[in-house]
Parts: structure tokens; sequence; C-alpha cells
């Protein structure tokens, strides 16, 4: 669908300068950023109203207005506060987190190369104005709706707009815009990529005004739901079906036996206050950007914060060995002719490749031109061949005029393999012979030799050709052989260890190269991945999806893989029910990063790739990733936390005033102490996300397992009622209790048991010997603290509490203590089991 591009009267055309930085800050305050789907005014706000929209808020609202209404002043004020207090920590703590996370987000925002006061430089794409004059090279992602002044073997990834999977040319047509759907060659679009080649083009339209902007609430579909934001539904189903009965359950019996029906209202809807997890968006939020904080420290930064539990949770890691294995610095080791003899022909024509190419600039390029060669000066580039990753070569054709005439060259470098096979001749000591099939068989030994040394080899050729207004592919033919380059990248200092740290947290790296076989196997074998099983690409071909599966596990190595290889890998391993990463930095990357479970890429990667990320290391190497996957562990273990103590101490609780309503002749508890309970208890949790993780934990990767959530709180919930019921029997017949010393006595329980257990749930092992954050050991005993004082201090009778006698607190202790240690080994009983049953996977 296309909209009208207008240049307006608004927006000049800029002279060949581009605007200055003053005239460019104008427009942009006039056009509004350059975002497809601009940021909402007053989203602020708009977040604090959906807290106050939560159904749970607006009926303690409503009950402290009816409160207030028939002269229940002090309950209706204690609703009021607590709700607002409770409403504030989180909107506070959560807005935080959402700025120290974007803050991250800008540190890898996306740019452009835009023209400003005369001078090429880059600038954050949102800052693009119409007008801006910007250039476009190979992997860069289009900024904005623009047509094109200069163009060079440009070519354009237009499946965003056009759902076209091949890429499409885009050349300067004329000085008219013309026809402004995505089929102008004339033009270039927002949310397209450049695949090769490079242009120069002005922009005619930014933001919502593009083609891209004017579609995008029809084709932006929401990322797909990640297993940590699945978990978080099903818990929120199954916390939402127990509130609903337990409310429904006690506001039909408690009506039945002619009680009060408002006060059975209120304390209902106490009741599943209570039960219900209210911080759990903030806890979370919390947690995670924690995490991404720490993580950034580390040289990680995060784009989405739920990415950071499918971090933890990866079991298998997917990468290219260049700058995962190796250091990715290529340099020139040798150049020969087809037998393996020093050359300087070969260097010279490899020479005039690299320097012509405008596609994708290689590392072997970059050592290419490291060479000077003043003899390349005299020659004019006619055309380009550009490179794609199926022919996985690239030509340049260049004529060189003299005074016997003007010679024209088709040089193509790339795949030893592929250029082979298209060659009919070679050189060889300065002579040109034809290629027969034993000199065939002694060439393709040169070029295994070298790549069983751990050398990455290019093939170079060359044929004189015929003038000729366009180049195609297939006037790659009767090639002669110049011969090859060798080219050294070390493996990384530190790889072997990181390996081995990875393996022994349970993760399996697998490498997905497009070098030979030869080459992956000299790397693996440097790094200690000795007797690598490895599969090439033309063998996957041949494979079923059930198969590919088996043999993706199984395999170290793919080497000699397409893109789409990459890709059926990817979904192959996630259909054996692995968590698996990816890591890329090219343009052929992209579509594994979207499809992975967590995309992972380099600050220096070409744009399409970051853009794709989830993650983006700052400095490239697997300690570095490795160092984040312990992160997302530790972030996913403290929002795992507080789902289990909050939901078993809760569902105890409940379940014991559920009780305790339906046999005693008052409530067991006011509504605002149980409000109060609940906030108190919250307010001890809020620290959770500083807290420490077992080294224990983090050694396999952690899966969101609904299941455990729901038994434990099963398992151990019931053991907080069997204290609750014992202390409503202390409190009635030993001390005699009237109504406000027994709601006084179980506040004072309830609080103390279900704050100090956080001690003994926060970790699986022994909570002896596992250390809680000084933060979390401070917030828990001193609520517990206040939780005591409170009957004492000038709140009592505001809150319904009456002084608790001395007796009390002997068995408050005595029942604290015991009731630790019972659910102490519960927990162990309980984990035991779980560890037992839960399913075992390598890979």
């Amino acid at each position: 669908s296309a909209t009208t591009v207008t240049e307006g009267p608004n927006y000049p055309a800029p002279m060949l300068t581009g605007w200055t930085q003053r005239e460019a800050q104008e427009r942009l305050s006039r056009c509004g950023p350059n975002e497809p789907s601009p940021r909402r005014r007053g989203a602020l706000a708009f977040e604090l109203l959906l807290l106050f929209l939560n159904p749970l808020v607006v009926i303690l609202l409503f009950a402290s207005v009816i409160s207030a209404v028939l002269g229940q002043t002090a309950n209706a004020g204690i609703i009021f506060v607590v709700v607002m207090l409770s409403v504030t920590i989180n909107f506070v703590q959560t807005y935080r987190s959402h700025r120290a996370v974007q803050r991250l987000r800008d540190r890898v925002s996306l740019t452009a190369t835009v023209l400003r006061d005369g001078k090429w430089r880059e600038v954050a794409r949102r800052e693009i104005v119409p007008g801006d004059l910007i250039r476009l090279s190979a992997g860069d992602l289009v900024p904005a709706d623009g047509r094109l002044l200069e163009s060079r073997d440009l070519y354009v990834q237009q499946a965003a707009l056009t759902g076209e999977s091949m890429p499409v040319e885009k050349a300067v047509a004329g000085n008219e815009v013309g026809e402004t759907s995505p089929q102008n060659p004339n033009l270039v679009f927002l949310g397209t990529s450049v695949v090769s080649g490079t242009g120069v083009a002005r922009v005619l339209a930014t933001g919502s005004r593009t083609s891209f902007g004017a579609i995008s609430a029809k084709i932006a579909e929401r990322a797909g739901e990640t297993e940590f934001e699945r978990g978080l539904r099903h818990f929120g189903w199954l916390i939402m079906r127990a509130v609903l009965f337990l409310v429904l359950f006690i506001l039909v019996v408690r009506v039945a036996l002619h009680k009060d029906a408002f006060e059975s209202f209120v304390f209902a809807v106490a009741l599943a206050v209570g039960l219900t997890p209210e911080f759990l968006p903030m806890i979370t939020s919390v947690t995670l950007a924690r995490g991404a904080v720490r993580m950034s420290r580390d040289q990680v930064i995060v784009k989405h914060l739920p990415a950071i539990q499918n971090l933890g949770s990866i079991d298998v890691l997917c990468s290219d060995k260049t700058g995962t294995l190796t250091q990715g610095v290529m340099t020139l080791n040798s150049a020969m002719d087809s037998l393996g003899q020093a050359s300087d022909h070969a260097l010279a024509l490899a020479y005039l490749n690299s320097k012509f190419e405008t596609g994708i600039r290689s590392p072997l390029d970059t050592a290419i031109l490291r060479v000077q060669r003043p003899d390349a000066d005299g020659h004019a580039k006619c055309d380009e061949i550009p490179f794609d990753f199926n022919r996985r070569r690239l030509s340049i054709i260049v004529e060189r005029s003299d005074t016997s005439g003007t010679t024209r060259l088709l040089i193509t470098k790339g795949a030893p393999e592929g250029i082979l096979a298209l060659c009919t001749s070679y050189e060889a000591r300065g002579m040109t012979q034809s290629l027969e099939p034993e000199a065939h068989e002694r060439i393709r030994g040169v070029y295994e030799g070298l790549c069983e040394q751990g050398l990455r080899v290019l093939a170079v050729a060359f044929a004189t050709v015929e003038r000729s207004d366009k180049f195609t592919p297939a006037d790659e033919h009767s090639l002669v052989l110049a011969g090859f380059l060798a080219f050294a990248d070390p493996p990384n200092e530190d790889v072997a260890t990181s390996l081995a740290e990875m393996k022994r947290d349970g993760i399996a790296v697998k490498i997905l190269t497009g070098d030979n076989e030869l080459v992956a196997k000299h790397i693996c074998t440097q790094v200690g991945l000795n007797d690598p099983i490895i599969v090439l690409g033309s063998t996957l071909d041949t494979m079923t999806e059930p198969a590919l599966g088996h043999v993706a596990e199984q395999a170290t190595v793919f080497a000699r893989v397409t893109p789409m290889q990459k890709l059926r890998i990817l979904r192959a391993l996630k259909l054996r029910g692995h968590v698996v990463g990816f890591l890329g930095d090219g343009i052929n990357d992209a579509p594994s990063l979207h499809a992975a479970d967590v995309g992972i890429s380099v600050a220096t990667a070409v744009d399409v790739a970051r853009d794709a990320a989830d993650i983006i290391l700052v400095r490239a190497g697997l300690s570095v990733l490795h160092r984040g996957i312990i992160e997302g562990r530790k972030a996913s273990a403290n929002v795992l936390k507080y789902l289990l103590m909050g939901t078993s101490s809760n569902f105890g609780n409940m379940f014991s005033m559920a009780g305790a309503s339906l046999i005693l002749p008052f409530l067991p508890m006011l509504s605002t102490q149980i409000l109060l309970n609940n906030f108190l208890y919250d307010t001890a949790q809020i620290t959770i996300p500083t807290d420490n993780v077992d080294k224990s934990y983090l050694r396999r990767p952690q899966r969101w397992d609904m299941r455990l959530i729901r038994n434990f709180m099963i398992f151990i919930g019931p053991i907080s009622s069997i204290y609750d019921f014992l202390t409503f029997y202390v409190l009635l017949h030993f001390f005699h209790a009237s109504e406000p010393l027994f709601h006084t006595g179980w506040f004072v329980e309830s609080l103390a048991t279900q704050t100090l257990v956080l001690f003994v749930i926060r970790t699986a092992g022994n909570p002896l010997r596992s250390r809680p954050s000084g933060w979390l050991a401070f917030t828990t005993v001193s609520i517990v603290i206040v939780g005591v004082l409170l009957p004492f201090s000038p709140l009592a009778k505001l809150l319904g509490f009456t002084a608790l006698p001395l007796g009390f607190f002997l068995f408050l202790a005595a029942s604290t203590l015991t009731y630790l240690l019972l659910v102490e080994l519960a927990k162990r009983r309980f984990f035991a089991h779980h560890l037992l049953r839960a399913p075992s996977r390598s890979a």
C-alpha cells in the first residue's frame, strides 16, 4: 500500500551541502522525531492510570468511599492510604527500572550517515528530517523514505513492504519522484535494508508520513511471546481462578449465615488482595532491569527485558566461528599461484576486486587493502556483480587503457570450490595452462592443504571480456584461475576456558560457518573441541526435519552452510525443546537472529543484525556472553523467589482466614488489618531483586516451570495454615482473647512467620549457608519489628490493635522457629522430588 510522497513547500531541496545543524533542529521541532510509531505523550500518566484501573484497586477504593459514607472514617482512611502507598511504590520502582533500561537501549540505538554542515556524520535515526541527505551502504537499514541522487550497484531488501524475498535493484532515474510505490527504482523506503552497493538519497518523508509508517499499525505484529511472558500469563490465570473461587465462596457462605453483607464483601476483597501478588509486575520489572544494568557493566546491553530470562534459559548457543572462537581480525598470510608458488598476480587482481567492491566489506577485504598497490591506480570500474550467499563470490569488471589499447577484465574472488568449477585454465609459474583433471586434483590439494592449517582461503580468477551495458552471474564462466590468498585468524586467548565454563554450566556451543570443514576442524582442535562431529550444508539439504533435529543435537560444527540452512538448524533445535541463542553480526544473520529464542549481536555489527537482536555485546567474545547468561539466570532466580514465597505464604494464610471467618463469631482479622499485613509483607520483598543467588542454581539452564510454582504453593502453603489454626487455639483457650486481642495476635504471628520464611524459601539449599543480600535481610527484619511494635504505637487504636501479653511473645518465638524448621524440611523433600522428576537434557 503506497502513500503519496510529496516534497512540498515546507521542505525545499537542500544544496549539496545538506542542512546545517540549526536548520535540521528547526525542522525536527516542526516535523517531530523520525519514528514510524511515535512515542505517546502522557505515557507516564497513562501507566499510572493503569495501576489505578486494576480491578482490585478499584474495588478497594469503592469500599473506602462506602466506608466513609457509612461513617467508618478510620477504615476508609486506612484502606485509602494502603492502596495509595502500594500504587506509589509500584509506580516509582517500575518507572525507575524502565528509565534505566531506556538509557541502556540508547547506548546501542541505530544511527544513520547524514550530511550536516557540509560533513558526513553519524546521527540518531530519530533526528533525521525531510530534506536531509543520507548515505547508504551494505548492511544499513534505510532510515527514511527518500529519492536517490547517486547509486552504484544498489540492491535493497523490501520484504517488509512488498513481501518479496529477493533483493531489488535501485538506481537513479531522472529528477522526478514519479510513482511512489516500492516498485519505483528511484525511491528507497524506511523499513527496508541495503544488501549491497552504495547510494546517496534525499529524504522525502519521515516518521508516520513514510510508507512504512502508514501501514505500521497493520503490519507491526507483536514479537512472539517468550517462555517467560507465557509463564507469567499462565500464573496470572491460576491466581485469578483461585481468587475468584475464594471471594465467591466466602461471600456466599457468610451471607447465607446472615453475616453483614457489606462487611463480608470488603473482607472477601481484602482476602483477594492478600492472595494476589500485586507487586509481581514491579518485582519482575525491577529484577530484570537490575539484571540489565549489571549486564551492562559486563559489556552486555539488553534491548528487550524478557530476553534476560530467556538468556538464562539457553542450553544451546549457535554461532559463527569468526569472532567467537577466533579474534575476527584477518591478516594476509600468503599469496600464491594455482600450484602453491608465491605469486603477486593473484594479490594484484584481488586488490582491484576489493578496491572497487561496493557491497559487503568483509574482514578479508580489509586485510587485502592493507597492502599498498600503486599499480591499481590506472584502472577504472565498469560494473559489479554483487556477492550473494548462494554463489559465495563477487565479481568486478575493470578496464585499463594504454598505448596498446583498452583491456577489460572480469575479476572474481570467492570460495575456492565454487571458483574452480568456473575455470577452464589456470596460471602457474607465470604461464597459463588448460585445466585438465590431473591439474584440477593438484590445485584442489593446494587449497585443501592450506585449509588444514586453519587458514581462510580465497580463490582469485579472471577473464577478458567485451564491453556490455550490464554484467550478470551468467558472465562468470571460462575463467583463468590466478591463484589463492591465505588468511590467518588466530583463536581468542580465553576461548578454550570460556567453552569449558559454558559446557560446565549446561550450554552446548554449536558452530555454524560458511567456511569449509577443514578450516573449521583445525580451529576447533586449537580451542579444545577435539574430534568435533562436522556436518556439511550439502548434507542438510537431503535431510527431513525430524532427521535434522536429531543431527543438530549431536553435531558440533556445521560447515559450508547458507543463511537458510542456519535457519533450518535453529528451528530444528527449537522443535526438539531447546532454548536456542544465536550470535551473528552480518546481513545474512538477520533471519536467524529473529528465529532464535535469543538473538545476540555485537556493537560493530551491521544495522540489520543489531536491529534484529535482543542482546548486544559491546565487546565481542564468549566470555562476555557467558557472564551475561549467568546474570540472566540470577534475574530469573529472583523473580522465581518472589512467586514461590508469595504464593505459598499467601495461599496458606488466606486459606486459614477463609476457614476462620466461617467458624468464628467475629472476623479473624479486620479488612484494613489484612490490607496492612499484605502491604508490609510485600514491602519486605521489594528488595528481592538485590538478593544473592546460589551457585548451584547458576550451574544449569533454568526453564520456566508453572507446575513447580503451583505444586510448591499447594505443598508448602498448608503448613502456614496449620500454624495459623494453632495460633487461633492458643489465643482463644490460653489467653481467652477478646476480638481486638485475637486480631492483634494473629496479625503479628501471620506477619512474622510469612515474612521470616523468606530466609528459608529464597534458597533450595541450606539457608544457614546461603547468605541473603544485606538489603533483603534489613527490610525483612525491619518489617517484623514494625509489626511487633504496631500494637504498642499511637496508631494501635486507629488500626484496631491492643497490647499483647508477654506470654504471647514466648509462644510467637517458639511457633516461628518450629514453623521455619518444618518449612525447611518440607522444602528439601519437595525439591528432591522435583529434581528427581525433572527431565534431563543433553546436547
